[in-house]
């Protein structure tokens, strides 16, 4: 039997946006496809978001959503999950809006181990915006301030995060669409901060402007691209020499965030009351 999205979809808000090949709707299914594994309550789920095309996916699901400021999606989402520590909190962006002008808010959400999940949909570009370069557009890829090769070089989202401090971080790809909910039910499960950065393709702003000839074309890199962490095990420095690993890269436990702040307030009402 095929799976019922419908029940998750708002009809009112569809047709989406998207331009046809974007990678943005594979990665909102496999969502949709995680929250029913983990039988998430709508309205004590609620997913944050800021401004970008995949910042646009909060208004197409049916629970709790909020479409904030271009990249303060992760503060909004601290705010909402200190006063609400029992929902589940989902932050969904892209490489712009969450590592460029959101990438301080979201260092500090790592750093802080607070328990939501952020989607990031990287697709090497801003989509929605002009088609800027971003600061994951690979070094000599063409944008729209870049008509000569970006020179700069790009991050690498997961080692970010992984360095900042976030205690779960995965990364997968649009190509690999059966994987992409099953990285997302860990990462609502795990208690802590925690990242899946999701590679997928703008044919659109950077497909063209970087001469692919079709969505195809960018999927197979993708697929090319990908090494499972597992195997990755298994091969040398040089077969791994521009490969990108996928799959639960990092994982740990630590302190997190509302229960110290809870802890902190337990002790200043006890100093009050001695």
């Amino acid at each position: 039997m095929a799976f019922d999205y419908e029940n998750y979809l708002r009809p009112g808000k569809l047709p989406h946006l998207w331009c046809p090949g974007c990678g943005h709707g594979i990665v909102m299914k496999g969502l949709i496809r995680a929250m029913s594994a983990l039988q998430l309550d709508k309205n004590n789920t609620a997913l944050i978001s800021g401004i970008g095309c995949a910042s646009r996916l909060p208004g197409y699901i049916d629970c709790c959503t909020l479409h904030t400021a271009h990249g303060r999606a992760a503060a909004f989402a601290t705010g909402i999950k200190m006063s609400r520590p029992e929902m589940n909190v989902i932050v969904i962006g892209g490489d712009g809006d969450g590592m460029a002008i959101g990438g301080n808010h979201f260092i500090h959400a790592c750093r802080r181990n607070i328990d939501i999940t952020y989607i990031i949909m990287n697709n090497y570009i801003y989509g929605m915006t002009g088609g800027q370069f971003s600061p994951t557009t690979p070094l000599g890829k063409k944008a729209s301030t870049t008509p000569y090769g970006n020179p700069d070089p790009s991050f690498d989202t997961a080692r970010l995060a992984i360095g900042a401090g976030a205690t779960f971080v995965a990364r997968g790809t649009a190509f690999h669409a059966a994987q992409i909910d099953s990285l997302i039910v860990e990462a609502i499960q795990h208690k802590g901060f925690s990242v899946v950065e999701i590679l997928d393709n703008c044919p659109t702003n950077y497909g063209r402007r970087n001469r692919y000839k079709s969505v195809v074309e960018m999927m197979k890199q993708l697929k090319e691209l990908a090494v499972p962490v597992k195997a990755a095990g298994q091969m040398s420095p040089e077969q791994l020499d521009g490969k990108i690993l996928t799959g639960i890269l990092h994982r740990e436990q630590r302190p997190e965030y509302v229960d110290e702040y809870d802890r902190v307030i337990d002790r200043a009402v006890a100093g009050r009351q001695a």
